[in-house]
């Protein structure tokens, strides 16, 4: 992937979790949630794990500038295999390649 495109895409990917975050910090996430898990969990519950992940999604996006500064951005961490530029442009962050996630999710 051409590293000016990476760039674009990781700084929208970072505007969106700052978003989020900020989101997180007035207590206002469980507005956003699209699934019923507010039903299941108290409010201050919802607002702890969605902020949870979306800073565990902000980590990933400083692990990907890192690469991206390094030049191995878009190639696996574990492997070392490309990364295909579609699915980089869908998951910006993506470590590691659609297959070998699949088996580290055991699929």
């Amino acid at each position: 992937m051409d590293p000016e495109r990476a760039r674009e895409l990781l700084a929208a990917e970072r505007e969106r979790l700052e978003d989020l975050l900020a989101v997180s910090a007035e207590g206002e996430l469980s507005d956003l949630s699209d699934d019923d898990t507010g039903e299941h969990l108290g409010d201050a519950e919802l607002e702890a794990g969605l902020a949870e992940r979306y800073q565990g999604e902000l980590e990933a996006l400083e692990r990907a500038e890192e690469r991206l500064a390094a030049g191995t951005y878009g190639l696996s961490i574990l492997s070392g295999t490309p990364i295909p530029d579609a699915r980089l442009e869908i998951f910006p962050t993506a470590e590691l390649t659609v297959e070998e996630q699949g088996a580290a999710e055991g699929r």
